[in-house]
């Protein structure tokens, strides 16, 4: 067979699978990007000891399957920075309590735990790894829980945009974290006046959003042609950053961030382009990523490390969550499905692992470990949030009273 039949065929196969895998999930409650991964692992080394995998998708399409998965990931990172609402995030110092403390006590916790490990995964190197391990476990999931939001009615409910926003803050706040690791660490050897070049490139992008405005809002223009730009643009500022030594990216999720929003419909259309062609090829993404594990080999200590990563990553965003929460005013069972909500992972918690492991910052079991608790944290959020989200949901703000702290409730409902 040749190498493009190949190609053409395992890309056929990874796509059926994935999407048969995600309705599974689905019909079990649970986000479809749950089925995704799982599908990426049946196809990975741990089913029949690695025979399944090098007889499905053999060495040599490996590389092509890799490219296909970045430009998937380049668009949805670039939709992700798009659909960052600044003026809502701005302005909300009750998402700001939120983001703040569901970010800074698992980078706390996950940091610890990375003192804990570094003897045993990292210790050459365990700076880099302790500052992996904590940004790794900081991680909530934007996107998968705007879908287990809409799965649950609650996109518009008081809790859930609330919810979104301090998600959308704990996202830029985990990227920006993961720049400063990648430059850390900085394992491809890049020069550091390539890194002094990262500035002067987001002044660039500032400096070309006239041009850019003009290119995707004048009335003159097709709309066909706001597609190319996006495109083209997208995978171009991704490819700069990874010649100035960063992973391409945050170069995809910068240029979403800073285009301009003049016509916010059009920019929905944008990002909805950009999710349906990212999204055709991010199962390619979740088989590439799950080639590398392996849990045929995890033996006793390893599921100690396991649980040990699991209590770590879940008491952090569900602690922190809760705490910010109640800060900002919310009641126990609203603080505690917020919570929930900041402890999604998903596919953001699969982009940063992977980045780890071309660091050189995961071993393999590692790795591993981490994707199982990905899985793990992500499957838990619908059935913990239904535990605590109130019995009917509010509609209105009169009707959320439950959603306020008890001093203000008697107030509002007169």
């Amino acid at each position: 067979m040749s190498a493009a039949a190949l190609l053409f065929a395992d890309v056929v196969l990874i796509v059926v699978l994935a999407r048969l895998c995600g309705a599974l999930a689905v019909r079990l409650a649970q986000p479809a990007v749950v089925g995704e991964i799982v599908a990426g692992i049946l196809l990975g080394p741990t089913m029949l000891h690695g025979e399944l995998a090098r007889t499905l998708i053999p060495t040599e399409v490996r590389p092509a399957l890799g490219a296909l998965a970045g430009i998937g990931v380049a668009l949805f990172m670039f939709a992700i920075g798009l659909e960052v609402d600044h003026g809502r995030t701005g302005g909300m110092r009750a998402a700001v309590s939120v983001a703040l403390t569901a970010t800074a006590l698992p980078l706390l916790l996950g940091g610890g735990l990375g003192l804990l490990l570094a003897g045993r995964y990292h210790p050459r190197e365990p700076m880099g790894f302790v500052l992996f391990l904590a940004v790794a476990l900081s991680v909530t999931a934007f996107p998968v829980l705007a879908r287990i939001l809409t799965d649950h009615a609650m996109q518009h409910t008081r809790l859930g945009t609330l919810a979104l926003a301090a998600a959308s803050i704990a996202d830029v706040v985990a990227w920006s974290l993961l720049i400063l690791v990648v430059t850390v660490v900085n394992p491809s050897g890049a020069s550091p006046w390539r890194l002094l070049l990262l500035a002067p490139y987001a002044a660039v992008l500032l400096a070309a959003r006239p041009l850019l405005r003009r290119l995707l809002w004048d009335a003159r223009q097709p709309h066909r042609d706001r597609f190319a730009v996006v495109f083209v643009g997208a995978l171009a500022s991704g490819g700069i950053t990874e010649l100035l030594g960063q992973h391409f990216i945050f170069g995809a999720f910068v240029f979403g961030l800073l285009l301009p929003r003049d016509d916010p419909e059009g920019c929905a259309e944008i990002a909805h382009f950009a999710k349906r062609m990212g999204g055709l090829l991010l199962p390619v993404y979740f088989v590439v990523a799950g080639l590398q594990v392996d849990l045929s080999s995890i033996d006793g200590n390893g599921a100690g490390v396991l649980a040990l990563i699991l209590v770590v990553a879940v008491s952090g965003k569900i602690g922190g969550g809760f705490l910010g929460a109640r800060l900002a005013g919310l009641r126990n069972r609203q603080a505690w499905g917020m919570g929930a909500l900041m402890n999604t992972r998903g596919l953001t918690e699969l982009i940063i692992l992977t980045t780890g492991r071309q660091l050189g910052l995961l071993d393999g079991e590692l790795y591993s470990l981490m994707v199982v608790m990905a899985v793990v944290t992500t499957a838990m959020t619908g059935p913990l949030l239904s535990l605590t989200r109130p019995i009917d949901i509010p509609s209105s703000p009169a009707a959320d009273t439950d959603f306020l702290p008890a001093e203000r409730k008697s107030t509002h409902t007169g």
